[in-house]
């Protein structure tokens, strides 16, 4: 019996299984929001196949290094609130943080930790205090406004 052409197979489902592990996408919703002190917002990561509860929350502020905030899809870290509640398992994960303090403001990441090795931080959500969206809006549209008008003065 000829024992190649089955060992080839198995040579190549080998070299495949890594690349297939390796292959995991995360995609994270909304890409920003805007919310006021006191609220409550959920961020979900959807992942393009089933990474068990091996997912991870992490915070960014602005100036600061990555925060490990929850591990395995919903167990705390050491020192973080309880504020912060992650759920989910297979491919939809949630992120929820309730009474927002103005240390929430700040950009979130997901990661998956399902094989090796793990996703980079990419996808993020930032989340806005929406006093400063309207500040932002409102100078925006100011400048607009003066391009306009100035504009007008040139024709």
């Amino acid at each position: 019996v000829d024992m190649r052409a089955p060992m080839q197979l198995l040579g190549l489902l080998l070299l495949w299984l890594p690349d297939a592990m390796c292959a995991i996408q995360l995609t994270q919703s909304p890409a920003s929001l805007a919310a006021s002190l006191g609220d409550t917002v959920s961020i979900t990561c959807q992942a393009s196949q089933s990474i068990s509860r091996e997912l991870s929350w992490y915070q960014q502020q602005p100036g600061k290094a990555h925060k490990l905030l929850i591990y395995s899809a919903s167990t705390f870290q050491t020192g973080v609130p309880s504020q912060f509640k992650g759920s989910g398992s297979g491919t939809d994960f949630t992120l929820t943080i309730s009474s927002l303090q103005a240390e929430n403001f700040a950009t979130y990441y997901c990661q998956h930790d399902y094989g090796t090795p793990p996703t980079v931080l990419q996808a993020s959500t930032k989340i806005m205090n929406i006093k400063k969206k309207i500040f932002i809006f409102l100078f925006s549209l100011i400048q607009c406004i003066e391009l306009y008008l100035l504009l007008c003065n040139l024709i």
